[in-house]
């Protein structure tokens, strides 16, 4: 099967592509560099970001809060696809903070598509 180029992206919409884990990391060192707030208001130009190995491991308080701050600026502005290997239900729980937790899924699951793969 070939692969395809996804319609969004040929149709020149600006879209994103991380590794969470590599997004955490560059918006932590950004925070180091002095370059946080150009690296927020560049990912909030995007109509699409898409966070792949979503959940891997459990998001400390900084990191949780960081990807709040993200997904705010996003927020019924752009879309967002995350993808994970664990289900939904479970997300909460790798999230340090219940405060940021309840924001962060509320963004997430709000106005949302889910499609889950066997």
């Amino acid at each position: 099967m070939a692969s395809q180029t996804p319609a969004i992206c040929t149709q020149q919409h600006l879209t994103r592509y991380y590794r969470l884990s590599r997004l955490l990391d560059d918006l932590a060192t950004a925070r180091v560099d002095g370059t946080y707030q150009k690296v927020r208001l560049n990912l909030a130009k995007k109509q699409l970001l898409v966070t792949d190995d979503w959940e891997m491991e459990k998001l400390t308080q900084k990191q949780s809060s960081d990807l709040l701050e993200v997904l705010e600026d996003l927020y019924q502005q752009s879309s967002t696809i995350m993808i994970s290997q664990l289900p939904v239900s479970e997300w909460y729980n790798m999230i340090s903070n219940t405060m940021i937790a309840d924001v962060l899924l509320d963004h997430l699951l709000h106005n949302h598509h889910r499609i889950e793969l066997n």
